[in-house]
C-alpha cells in the first residue's frame, strides 16, 4: 500500500452546490482582510452578509497552513465547510503552485471522517491542477504497514475526492491531473520504502522490492547483482561497506529504453539500508533515522518507474548500489585501501563516509552506458544539513546540469540550492600517500564539498550533478503542507521534471 484507495475525479462543479459531504475552499491572506480567490466566490456569495462576520468570529486569516472547519448549514450543498489558508498573493497577483500544493496537503488531513470531498483551490491552469492533485494525494499519505486493528485503517479518509476546476474539460488539464497522480504514487512509493524498519529492508529485500515493481512497469528491465557477482565485477566500494553486515550487498540496475528516445540520462542513488557508522560508529541518538539512508536509491528507482509510466521519450539507466553499514569483526577498517570498479584505489579513513564508497562503483558503471549526463541522489553528508538546514537539498556539479536541476526543482516545488566544488578540493581528495584518492580527511570544514569532489572523480568527465538530500529526505517532525512524517520522497518530482524537460529538447 502507498496511497489510500480513493477515486479521484476532475470536475467543473460549483463548490457551493456540490453534494459532497465536505467541501474544501481556499482562502487568501489580504493586507487588511481575508482575500477571497475566485475558487471561493460561490461559497462567499451563498453566505451573503454572514460571510465576513462568520470568518471574523472564527478568527480566519487565510495565512498559509491555517485550517478552519465548520458545519456548512443550509447555505451550501455540503455538510462540512473547510477553509484552507493559501497565504499572501504573489507579486503577479496569483497564488503560487507551491502555496496551492501545500494548502491541498493540509486539506487532505482535515476531512478524515468524510466519505466524499470536493476540493476547490486555485486550479485554473494545468500547473495548478497538478499542484492541487499532488498536494492532496501526498498530504493524505500515512504509513500503516505495522499498525494493527482499528489503528491500521485510521485516517484513510474519503473514498471519493473531486478536484474542482474551471478548466476541467480541457485536454491539458486532464493530462496534468492524470500525470500528477502517477507522480504522487512514485513519491508515496519512495516514502513507503524509506519508512520500512531497517531489519525488514536489508539490501537483498530492497533489491527484491525494486525488481518486483520493475516487473510491473511496462518498458522497465531490472538486473540484480549479488555479492558474488559484485566481486566478479570488482565493485570494491559496495563490497567493503557491506562486509560488516550479515545481510549481503546488492547492486540493482534499471533500464527504460523507449523507441523514440530524445536523450539518455543515467541516475544513481545511494542505498545504505541502515547506517550505524561502521567502526566509526555513530552516537545512538544519531542512528534513530538511519533507515532513511537509502532515500536516494528509493527516489531514483521510483523516478525511473514514473518516467516509464508517463511514457517520456528519454532513455533512463538507473544504478542503485545497496549495503548495510554495520559493525562486526569483518567490518572494513580505517587504513584499508579499496579498489573500486574501474580500478581507482581509495584509502579509507572514516567508516561513516560510506555513501561515497558505494556511489563510486555505481557512477563508473553509469559512465559505461554513455549517457548524455549523470545525476546522483544521496543522503550524503551532515555538512550539507549544517549549511542548508533540513528542508533544502544541495546541488553540485557541472554548471549546465546544476542549472537545469534547479529549474526542475522550481517546477516540482522542491527547495534546492547550488553549492560549489572549489578547485582546492582536488588537493584534499588526493592527499593519500598510499592510494589514488583519500576517502575522507577529517578536516572539519567543507565536508559536503569534499564529498562531491570525490564523486566527480568517478563520472568520467561527463556532465553531472550531485543532489545531497541528507536534510529533506526525512521529516522527523509533524505534518506540514503536503509533507507527512517520515520519508518525504524528495527528489522524485525534480528528477521527473528534469526528464520531462529533456523530452522537449530538439
Amino acid at each position: 500500500m502507498t496511497l489510500p484507495d480513493i477515486t479521484y475525479t476532475l470536475r467543473t462543479a460549483s463548490p457551493a452546490k456540490t453534494r459532497a459531504e465536505a467541501v474544501v475552499v481556499g482562502i487568501g491572506q489580504g493586507a487588511k482582510d481575508v482575500e477571497v480567490p475566485s475558487c471561493a466566490e460561490d461559497v462567499k456569495a451563498a453566505y451573503g452578509r454572514r460571510w465576513r462576520g462568520m470568518l471574523a468570529t472564527l478568527g480566519v486569516s487565510g495565512k498559509a497552513g491555517e485550517v478552519t472547519r465548520l458545519p456548512a448549514g443550509d447555505e451550501i450543498g455540503a455538510q462540512l465547510l473547510v477553509l484552507v489558508g493559501l497565504g499572501k498573493l504573489g507579486a503577479d497577483g496569483t497564488y503560487s503552485t507551491d502555496a496551492v500544493r501545500r494548502a491541498a496537503g493540509a486539506a487532505a488531513r482535515s476531512v478524515p471522517n468524510a466519505t466524499s470531498v470536493a476540493v476547490s483551490l486555485p486550479a485554473d491552469t494545468p500547473d495548478l491542477v497538478r499542484a492541487v492533485t499532488e498536494g492532496y494525494l501526498l498530504g493524505g499519505y500515512t504509513y500503516t504497514a505495522y499498525k494493527s486493528g482499528a489503528a491500521k485503517s485510521e485516517g484513510n479518509g474519503p473514498s471519493d475526492v473531486a478536484i474542482l476546476s474551471t478548466i476541467a474539460r480541457r485536454t491539458d488539464a486532464v493530462t496534468a491531473f492524470e500525470e500528477a497522480q502517477i507522480l504522487a504514487q512514485a513519491v508515496a512509493g519512495t516514502r513507503e520504502w524509506v519508512n520500512v524498519p531497517p531489519a525488514d529492508l536489508t539490501p537483498p529485500a530492497f533489491a527484491d522490492a525494486i525488481a518486483h515493481v520493475a516487473g510491473l512497469v511496462e518498458g522497465v528491465e531490472a538486473t540484480v547483482y549479488d555479492e558474488e557477482q559484485l566481486a566478479e565485477l570488482g565493485c570494491g566500494g559496495i563490497l567493503a561497506v557491506g562486509m560488516g553486515s550479515a545481510a549481503a550487498p546488492r547492486l540493482v540496475e534499471l533500464t527504460y529504453s523507449p523507441e523514440d528516445a530524445r536523450g539518455h540520462i543515467a541516475l544513481v542513488g545511494k542505498g545504505i539500508t541502515f547506517d550505524s557508522g561502521g567502526l566509526t560508529i555513530k552516537p545512538g541518538s544519531s542512528m534513530s533515522t538511519m533507515k532513511s539512508d537509502m532515500a536516494g536509491a528509493a527516489a531514483v528507482a521510483q523516478a525511473t518507474f514514473a518516467i516509464a509510466r508517463l511514457g517520456l521519450p528519454v532513455k533512463v539507466s538507473a544504478f542503485v548500489p545497496m549495503a548495510e553499514n554495520m559493525v562486526s569483526g569483518s567490518s572494513y577498517r580505517p587504513g584499508d585501501v579499496v579498489t573500486h570498479y574501474g580500478g581507482t584505489t581509495v584509502e579509507v579513513s572514516n567508516m561513516d563516509a560510506e555513501g561515497r564508497m558505494v556511489l563510486a562503483d555505481a557512477l563508473v558503471r553509469a559512465t559505461e552506458v554513455s549517457p548524455d549526463l549523470i545525476i546522483d541522489v544521496a543522503t550524503l553528508t551532515g555538512h550539507m544539513v549544517m549549511a542548508l538546514g533540513d528542508r533544502v537539498s544541495g546541488v553540485l556539479g557541472s554548471e549546465e546540469v546544476v542549472d537545469r536541476v534547479l529549474a526542475a526543482a522550481d517546477v516540482a516545488g522542491e527547495q534546492m540550492w547550488p553549492m560549489p566544488i572549489p578547485e582546492w578540493m582536488d588537493e584534499r581528495i588526493r592527499s593519500s600517500k598510499v592510494a589514488d584518492l583519500n576517502q575522507h580527511d577529517w578536516i572539519r570544514w567543507g565536508g559536503g564539498l569534499y564529498a562531491a569532489a570525490f564523486l566527480r572523480e568517478f563520472t568520467g568527465g561527463l556532465p553531472w550533478a550531485h543532489l545531497d538530500i541528507a536534510g529533506p529526505s526525512f521529516n522527523s517532525g509533524g505534518a506540514s503542507g503536503h509533507l507527512t512524517p517520515g520519508g518525504t520522497g524528495v527528489a522524485v518530482a525534480t528528477l521527473v521534471d528534469y526528464v520531462r524537460e529533456m523530452a522537449t529538447d530538439q
